[in-house]
């Protein structure tokens, strides 16, 4: 079953407005080009979807499609059935799909952790019993329960992102869509952030979709969408996508280590080097096997 739906999708920056963009954003001339033409795509329900790309590609513009932050020039985008573009809506379609940014310390916006967690609940009009629930599941969904009454200056950025993840969680999306969510984070970070993600998909059965540019981070999905000039170049699943090395190389993209060691194996003669193998694991069993 398909939750989200990209059909026929163009779009220009220059076709939206000043307030649109926000003041920091660069001012589109006439001439600017689409960022993408045409575009089709589809997210299944409870799918893991990892999107790559060089910077500039459109993956980003593409995520704030995803949740109406922004509106296609042309064609149309659905989430979870309703028509984006529908603006007495917009708040059902966000109810849908919750959407986790780069940056952790621009989404917190409360001085104590379970506060912040709870402040979209607020917004919503949730009742106080049916909120606690709530926030108390999506702390604990996330592992960082026991920082639920410590100030968020005091977390480091994988625990920020975590609560900036619960906080999206408590208002219950059948979706999160997360725009390069470890970009700023410390390695110990990033397995933080990604080790929630893959639980709360495979337990919780929350449609992720990862806009990231670390290739081990994508190995992890189901499904992998490249990206290129604003067009899907591939769409696969990780192992078949990662073997098309020399594209991936040509479009500004690398591919996980244990995949480079088997392409470059192959290229020096050793034609049962499989550059399908994209985890460590399977690597060494193969190194094992070749040295027996």
């Amino acid at each position: 079953m398909e939750l989200i739906r990209i059909e026929d999708v163009t779009f220009r920056y220059s076709d939206i407005s000043d307030e649109d963009t926000g003041a920091d954003a660069p001012k589109p001339s006439e001439e600017t080009p689409p960022v993408f033409e045409h575009l089709d795509l589809t997210i299944e329900k409870g799918s893991f979807t990892a999107i790559l790309g060089h910077n500039g590609c459109g993956k980003s513009t593409l995520a704030k499609h995803m949740n109406a932050i922004l509106l296609p020039s042309g064609g149309k985008v659905y989430a979870a059935g309703i028509d984006t573009s529908d603006e007495s809506r917009l708040f059902e379609i966000r109810r849908h799909i919750g959407m986790v940014f780069q940056n952790p310390d621009n989404q917190i916006v409360a001085s104590i952790v379970e506060e912040d967690v709870a402040f979209a609940l607020e917004n919503m009009g949730v009742e106080q019993s049916v909120m606690r629930k709530r926030v108390d599941e999506a702390l604990d969904a996330v592992g960082m329960s026991e920082f639920k009454e410590h100030s968020p200056s005091q977390l480091s950025g994988g625990q920020k992102q975590r609560v900036a993840i619960a906080g999206v969680i408590a208002m219950r999306p059948d979706c999160i869509v997360l725009d390069e969510p470890t970009a700023m984070l410390d390695p110990a970070g990033r397995r933080e952030v990604m080790k929630t993600i893959r639980r709360l998909n495979r337990e919780s059965g929350v449609t992720i979709v990862l806009i990231t540019h670390y290739m081990d981070e994508a190995a992890k999905a189901d499904r992998v969408v490249v990206m290129d000039g604003g067009k899907v170049i591939l769409d696969d699943e990780p192992k078949n996508v990662f073997s098309n090395v020399e594209l991936l190389k040509e479009v500004g993209l690398d591919v996980p280590q244990s995949t480079q060691l088997m392409y470059a194996m192959k290229k020096s003669g050793f034609d049962t080097a499989d550059t399908h193998i994209i985890n460590e694991n399977e690597c060494a069993d193969y190194l094992y096997e070749l040295l027996r």
